[in-house]
């Protein structure tokens, strides 16, 4: 997926695998696809619109970090994205599967069997074992749980021996881990990351951003990834970069220091708008 330098998304324009507009709907090879992804809370004058349009279309197999600026809207994005809130309008396909106008009930039983999640807080329940852990989604689902499975992805995290710990045993980003492999252990079409890093120190964080830069390279997962670390994006194929609510700019297997200073940039421009009565306005999702 590519942007043009640049140039801001257009609303109605859907950026294929190759970077042309006009993707056909429930394209072949795409785990993620948006099209025209508007999200509003409250109405009239107080209206608040999180996003402002959004088009986008990710092939499978690939690793997407999203940046931007505090009420860009990423969390928003990621919410829509996932099928954890529902689009004021446009829709939202995962795997091929159009999900916008699923039952409460369909989304969950969605979410359960094909996608995973990591998020800042590790997630896990402190009562049931590091197995127990990892093999939840699968519970939730009511298939049968799949001990092997469990062993094969707690040791592709470095966890093999963990397995009858509770996570009040483990440190932070050994609980990262387990989060890591419950989101792998159901082969997902598509592993959602909220600030996975965000309570992790630098070492321990690259640890984690490996194995999921690893599933991607050697598993063919995808993963989508909300982050405000430059150093976290870099493990990126690409970084997306939120702003008012619609896609801003782009970078493709960028260094660290440049996505910084594309943020750096970034910010500048959406400050200097709010300033003089541009942005999303104050409340939008972060």
């Amino acid at each position: 997926m590519r942007l043009r330098k640049g140039k801001r998304q257009k609303a109605g324009e859907l950026p294929g695998a190759d970077g042309l507009p006009g993707a056909p709907a429930a394209t072949p090879g795409l785990a993620v696809e948006l099209r025209g992804v508007r999200r509003q809370y409250g109405r009239g004058a107080g209206a608040v619109h999180a996003l402002a349009g959004i088009d986008l279309a990710l092939p499978r197999g690939t690793f997407t970090a999203v940046m931007g600026p505090s009420g860009s809207g990423k969390s928003t994005f990621l919410q829509c994205a996932a099928g954890l809130d529902r689009p004021s309008a446009g829709s939202v396909r995962l795997g091929g599967t159009e999900i916008t106008g699923m039952s409460e009930n369909e989304l969950t039983e969605l979410r359960r069997s094909r996608l995973g999640f990591v998020f800042q807080a590790f997630n896990l329940l402190p009562s049931l074992t590091v197995e127990q852990n990892v093999l939840l989604p699968v519970r939730l689902a009511g298939q049968r749980q799949d001990h092997r499975r469990a062993a094969e992805v707690l040791a592709r995290v470095g966890l093999a021996d963990k397995a009858r710990r509770r996570p009040g045993e483990l440190s932070g980003g050994q609980q990262q881990r387990v989060a890591v492999a419950r989101a792998l252990v159901t082969s997902p079409d598509v592993i959602f990351a909220d600030e996975p890093t965000g309570a992790l120190d630098t070492g321990t964080a690259a640890e984690v951003l490996g194995l999921l830069r690893h599933a991607v390279d050697t598993l063919g997962a995808t993963v989508v990834m909300v982050t405000h670390d430059p150093a976290a994006a870099a493990w990126a194929d690409r970084v997306l970069f939120l702003a008012d609510g619609a896609f801003a700019d782009h970078l493709e297997r960028g260094s660290a220091e440049r996505i910084a200073a594309r943020m750096t940039a970034l910010t500048g421009r959406t400050r200097a708008g709010a300033g003089a009565g541009a942005g999303v306005g104050a409340g939008a999702a972060a």
